[in-house]
């Protein structure tokens, strides 16, 4: 090889232009914009505190915390080691910042009420609505799930994709599957559980026991194991769900019921392109729908399932790293104050969670490691949109949408 290309193998390129970002980074902006006018001052990051499971600051590359209540299992601790990996990747990139993030799932900053002329408070969380102003940040899981043996997303992902090309789209069982856990306070899970017959609705539905499934070390919940059926359900938890990412993946046509809760990278779902809508109301009849339509119309279905995988083989760690580059820095700058880590706070670094690790939590920390500083700068972000983009965007998804529940209807009255 010419001496340039030695150097590039041996990574030491760093002239290479970086790719453009995905277009659903344009949401950064639609998320940040209450206060892009008017900017961030320090009383309303202490004001969102009570709202906030911890603080994070940032401050010349050194990540500091400041912890208020526990969260759901290894969240905070995962969380946290993902953004220490995206400082040792963009190191001096990352700006300082001062950041409130809470770890449950349901949003709790209403848009309703917020009255006019004030300003939300900055809060972030793993997903949001179309009513609420929380600001959503990649979830735990990107770097692992240790409690239900879910590996860091790039090798969950290689192996979710190896299993669904295990099986033809034709040799794959021609019925809608999901398994889950519906005793989370979910409306819609229970009423899934209620369409469980393969004969008159053409599904497949399994209540998974995670107790039972950790005794004999999570044999039979291999997500890879999961994608020989041409159709996966997804079905909102409490809030949203991480298996969303999962679902998507397998490379079936993914059936999502009336998704009201919304990931970072949910805005790049658009119906009957890379998944297709399922109601509500009228559930069971809505599944056997879609499964019908797919069964009828399989190479159409099949090339559904399939720009949905391709949807989460681009959304790579690289691009999870670079939307949390952009989001924060975007977010950055609309602070009027210098972030300074209250008294309170420590200092967190990779070793200090290491420590706090059970050996489970260890093994996965470091498998999802960054092992160095990226070659290539973050990808390019797109330049602020029109406001009437996030408008146009979400109208023409719901014209999508209104137009399946149309077909559905009429083969539902032609049968009637």
């Amino acid at each position: 090889p010419s001496e340039g290309q030695e150097e590039e193998r041996r990574g030491l390129v760093s002239s290479r232009t970086p790719p453009q970002c995905p277009n659903f980074f344009k949401f950064i902006y639609r998320d940040l914009e209450p206060w892009m006018t008017t900017r961030i001052s320090v009383n309303h990051i202490n004001e969102a505190k009570e709202h906030a499971a911890f603080r994070i600051v940032i401050v010349e590359g050194k990540l500091f915390v400041d912890l208020y209540y526990a969260c759901v299992q290894s969240r905070l601790m995962f969380t946290l080691w993902g953004i220490l990996q995206l400082i040792k990747k963009y190191p001096g990139m990352v700006p300082d910042v001062d950041m409130m993030f809470d770890c449950m799932d349901k949003p709790t900053i209403e848009r309703a009420r917020v009255e006019n002329g004030s300003l939300p408070l900055p809060l972030f969380r793993y997903c949001t609505t179309e009513a609420h102003f929380d600001i959503p940040f990649p979830d735990w899981s990107f770097w692992g799930w240790p409690e239900v043996n879910v590996e860091a997303w790039d090798e969950q992902f290689k192996e979710i994709k190896k299993g669904s090309q295990a099986q033809t789209w034709l040799k794959k069982i021609p019925r809608a599957y999901w398994k889950g856990n519906p005793d989370v306070e979910s409306p819609i899970r229970l009423a899934l559980m209620q369409c469980n017959d393969s004969n008159l609705w053409g599904t497949e539905i399994i209540r998974q026991d995670w107790a039972e499934e950790a005794k004999t070390g999570y044999e039979r919940s291999k997500l890879s194991d999961q994608c020989n059926y041409r159709y996966k359900i997804y079905a909102e938890g409490y809030a949203w769900s991480v298996s969303l990412k999962y679902i998507l993946s397998c490379g079936s046509l993914p059936l999502l019921i009336s998704p009201q809760y919304e990931d970072f990278f949910t805005r790049a779902l658009v119906p009957k392109l890379n998944y297709w809508p399922v109601s509500n109301i009228g559930l069971c009849r809505s599944i056997k729908f879609a499964v019908d339509w797919g069964n009828t119309n399989p190479s159409q279905a099949e090339a559904v399932g399939k720009r949905a995988q391709h949807l989460m083989e681009s959304l790579s760690m690289d691009r999870v790293y670079d939307y949390m580059f952009h989001l924060i820095s975007e977010y950055a700058k609309l602070q009027d104050f210098k972030p300074v880590p209250p008294s309170s706070a420590q200092q967190v670094c990779e070793e200090s969670l290491l420590c706090f690790a059970d050996d489970k939590q260890k093994e996965f920390l470091k498998k999802s490691a960054v092992t160095g500083g990226s070659s290539t700068p973050p990808c390019t972000l797109i330049k602020r949109p029109n406001p009437n983009f996030f408008t146009i965007w979400n109208d023409q998804k719901r014209k999508i949408i209104d137009n399946v529940k149309d077909m559905e209807n009429r083969a539902n009255a032609a049968i009637t």
